[in-house]
């Protein structure tokens, strides 16, 4: 066979390699004119990965390179949209929308549209969303016979994160059961057919969820050569950006599209590799060189973002990590004379109080709310802070999405606590009691009619009292009617004097189970006397006798919502009543700064009317974002990094890679506060250490701030807010 070398004309390159060599730094130029062959690019934080992706781009296309012979994977199709018409406005081409650029997802729709026959499927297919999904597993555990009110067999949501987990890992679904979901390990068989129908029920009616794009494309590139041969020979070049958080599917499929050019370029920071936790794969990007030995490795070191002052921290920080590419950020800007600051406190309320008064100071002198965020390691940290920024008047957004106390979990628990203060609370009542197996909204209607009944008759009896503050005898009185079921009367047992008139009251009639007898016991304890009036405790208590087991089987971050719950009984625990702790989250949530809108899954909650917000975030949802001035709260032992993530080998290193990411979100001031004293759920006090990750590095990085509180003045205005004094 001949071969004929095309040649181009080269006459305008060296002007085109001019431009870029005026528009690109040193490493970034090396990166966008290598030779083709496989390339690792590390790139740390801010120093412009995505310039030298969009670059290389448009040099590949400059250099002759067909459009279409190029694919660019990028973790959002938003991202790729911008790229690619970066790329047009660099290289003028019409033609850069031939380009396969967007998510694995889009791109292997793509390629399943033209050849779907080839496994099976028609070409027209549907794709299900995670709620279809969702929903066509629910028919799927119908369908396989199981008694999930008697098995207590986990919700579609949680079976759908199993199921995806495996397929995304390449792990049988049996060995994902026991590592991440051992406490469904006796369903294993039954998880499995439900996955068996549900695989079946999707061909059959030619749908596809998400997980299945990824699945499909890896079985038709590896049972229909020709399809594999053709795209192998088609992708000339491949891009690879954010390879760190890719998972072993995804790598899978980018060397089966490589295997015959290797002309891939994967850009990433392995120092940034924080998504373990669903799914994403460590070795990818750390141990790429070993899958592409003739790889040539580019590092962009020059940070954008970040004073030297805090870039010296954060290297210093990474540094004490074993597996990673060593690199040195070095920063073009000027130093600003302010060292992060470390910033003890004596305890939670003096670390919010200190951060709110420390913002409004930093507004006052010219940094917009808009430009300074609030970081923490998991999302119960910011309970106090968010109450206290309500107090001041202080807007703020959760990037994370719902704030805190309106998290269905939380809500939850609180509505235990609404029905021992308010047995006429309808809402809490009809909410706890429809997530006890077996009651459905009828039964809980009835069962919330018998209550209110018996709570109006027996205030008759005493005449209107009410008992204490917590619902006292009433609550009572009706938990003692529901421990008779499931086939007691709803009438009182109290004496009746000859002026009153008892109404009739129906037989209240339950399914008895196992759950309901456990749900009275639970509620017997929250009215006795070892529990009432002590927040903390009862939720605690609350969590230990069955909820912990509910999100279990109902979420599939249970975990995090179950440290949730426990950041919040440490919360209750200065409160001295029920009634008093819920009258303050009541209190929080009427304070809005705009109307409330629907949630959804992903979206950011608007905390003012105007554009200017605060910005509150987990470290995981901050990844890719920066801000002028940033805080970092609860950096204590025990806090950051989390002991729950600490279970797994190698966990330490991906904690320390957050706190990475949490210190490089920063561009010019950086607070790191801790409490020196917390109370525990027995209203004991503990000492906190500062987090190991603030140990292990020199002193002399920080700049340590004592506070001291201000005395306070007889002839200040009573609703003056306190402020703080910075002794350096």
């Amino acid at each position: 066979m001949a071969k004929y070398v095309l040649k181009r004309n080269q006459g305008s390159l060296p002007e085109r390699l001019t431009r870029y060599k005026g528009e690109l730094n040193d490493e970034q130029f090396r990166v966008v004119t290598s030779q083709p062959k496989a390339a690792l690019v590390v790139a740390g934080a801010g120093t412009g990965k995505t310039r030298a992706i969009t670059y290389r781009v448009a040099y590949l296309i400059e250099q002759g390179v067909s459009p279409q012979r190029i694919m660019l994977a990028t973790f959002t199709n938003r991202a790729a949209r911008e790229m690619l018409r970066r790329v047009e406005g660099l290289t003028g081409s019409q033609n850069v929308h031939r380009v396969w650029g967007g998510t694995f997802h889009r791109i292997a729709n793509m390629m399943l549209r033209r050849h779907a026959t080839s496994i099976g499927y028609d070409s027209n297919y549907s794709i299900l969303d995670s709620e279809d999904a969702r929903d066509l597993l629910n028919l799927c555990i119908e369908d396989a016979a199981i008694d999930t009110k008697k098995k207590r067999f986990p919700k579609a949501e949680v079976v759908q994160s199993i199921i995806s987990y495996a397929n995304n890992t390449d792990m049988d679904l049996a060995d994902v059961i026991v590592r991440q979901y051992p406490y469904f390990e006796l369903l294993t068989a039954q998880i499995k057919r439900v996955d068996f129908i549900y695989q079946q029920r999707k061909g059959e009616r030619n749908v596809m969820d998400y997980d299945d794009l990824l699945l499909n494309m890896k079985k038709l590139l590896v049972e229909r050569q020709e399809v594999a041969d053709l795209y192998a020979e088609q992708f000339q070049h491949i891009l690879v950006d954010e390879y760190q958080d890719t998972n072993k599917l995804q790598a899978e499929l980018i060397d089966l599209l490589a295997v015959k050019h290797r002309n891939v370029m994967v850009v990433g920071d392995d120092a940034q590799s924080i998504f373990a936790w669903r799914g994403a794969e460590f070795t990818n990007i750390y141990e790429f060189p070993k899958r592409y030995p003739e790889a040539e490795m580019y590092k962009l070191e020059v940070n954008y973002r970040s004073t030297p002052e805090i870039l010296d921290l954060a290297n210093v920080s990474i540094a004490h990590n074993k597996k990673q590419f060593p690199k040195l950020l070095t920063s073009v800007k000027r130093s600003k004379d302010f060292k992060p600051a470390l910033v003890p406190c004596s305890d939670v309320e003096q670390q919010s109080a200190f951060i709110a008064a420390r913002i409004l100071e930093l507004r006052d002198n010219g940094t917009p709310l808009e430009e300074m965020a609030v970081m923490y390691r998991s999302h119960y940290h910011s309970i106090e802070l968010q109450l206290e920024l309500s107090r001041r008047g202080i807007p703020y957004r959760v990037q994370s999405g719902v704030r805190f106390f309106e998290q269905a979990h939380i809500k939850d628990v609180v509505s235990y606590l609404r029905v021992i203060v308010n047995p006429r609370d309808e809402l809490a009542w009809k909410r706890i009691l429809k997530m006890i197996p077996g009651i459905g909204r009828a039964t809980a209607n009835r069962i919330y009619e018998a209550i209110v009944l018996r709570d109006a008759v027996f205030s008759d009896a005493e005449t209107g009292r009410r008992g204490d503050a917590e619902g006292g005898d009433v609550a009572g009185e009706i938990v003692r009617m529901l421990s008779g079921s499931p086939d007691v009367p709803a009438s009182p047992r109290l004496p009746v004097t000859t002026s009153q008139t008892i109404p009739a009251s129906p037989r209240l009639r339950v399914p008895a189970s196992r759950a309901w007898t456990d749900f009275v016991e639970l509620l017997e304890l929250l009215v006795s006397p070892e529990y009432r009036g002590q927040p903390a405790k009862q939720i605690a208590l609350i969590l230990e006798r069955g909820y912990e087991q509910y999100l279990l089987e109902n979420y599939e971050n249970a975990d995090s919502r179950a440290e949730d719950i426990r950041g919040l009984a440490l919360y209750a625990q200065r409160y001295e009543s029920t009634e008093t702790f819920l009258s303050e989250l009541a209190l929080l949530s009427t304070e809005r700064f705009a109307e409330a809108q629907p949630l959804a899954g992903e979206d950011v909650i608007s905390g003012g009317e105007d554009d200017e917000l605060l910005t509150l975030t987990s470290v995981h949802q901050a990844k890719g974002l920066e801000w002028k001035s940033v805080f970092i709260i609860w950096a204590a032992e025990g806090k950051f990094p989390s002991p729950r993530s600490l279970k797994e080998i190698d966990s330490e290193e991906e904690e320390r890679r957050l706190w990475y990411v949490a210190l490089t979100r920063a561009k010019d001031e950086l607070y790191i506060t801790y409490p020196l004293m917390m109370t525990d759920y027995n209203r004991q006090t503990v000492l906190q250490k500062p987090s190991r990750f603030v140990a292990e590095c020199p002193p002399v990085l920080f700049e340590i701030w004592n506070l001291e509180e201000e005395a306070p003045s007889f002839d200040a205005p009573p609703s003056s807010p306190p402020t703080t004094e910075y002794l350096n």
